[in-house]
């Protein structure tokens, strides 16, 4: 089965790669795959903040994660996956690439202005390396206006 990788936060351009990679999987009978990432913390003093912190980053990414794949559920029909993980973007990114193997696409939302945002950055700089394709989607995404 396809799959394709989103990765999801709290902005508009995530909202736009999810809505395009639910499209896409709809029209290729494929799936979508929620990736939540919580960037670790580094309050060293203080090993029980720093955890309690990461706890609350943890919660909030699963729940907004798991709103995010309702919605789909109740607009499109699809009930993604989701996965959350702690530590640094693109090495997590990478890894659950490497790992899941039926990853037919990496979808990122495009942030708009100057700056598409450090994930689109980075990985558009390293497409070539990637074992799939790259999707940059931009934040104005309106599917109304999708002719696939």
């Amino acid at each position: 089965m396809r799959v394709f990788l989103v990765v999801m936060d709290e902005t508009e351009e995530a909202r736009a790669a999810l809505r395009f990679a639910a499209r896409r999987a709809a029209a290729a009978d494929g799936a979508v795959h929620i990736l939540g990432i919580v960037t670790q913390q580094n309050v060293s003093a203080f090993g029980g903040v720093q955890a309690t912190i990461e706890q609350e980053a943890r919660d909030r990414a699963e729940m907004l994660a798991h709103a995010a794949a309702g919605n789909l559920l109740s607009e499109i029909g699809i009930m993604p996956s989701i996965t959350v993980k702690v530590g640094k973007a693109q090495a997590l990114i990478r890894e659950f690439i490497d790992e899941h193997r039926e990853v037919a696409a990496l979808v990122l939302g495009g942030a708009e202005g100057a700056s598409p945002g450090p994930l689109v950055t980075h990985f558009s700089a390293n497409a070539g390396m990637l074992p799939c394709p790259l999707y940059i989607v931009p934040e104005t995404y309106d599917e109304s206006d999708d002719k696939s």
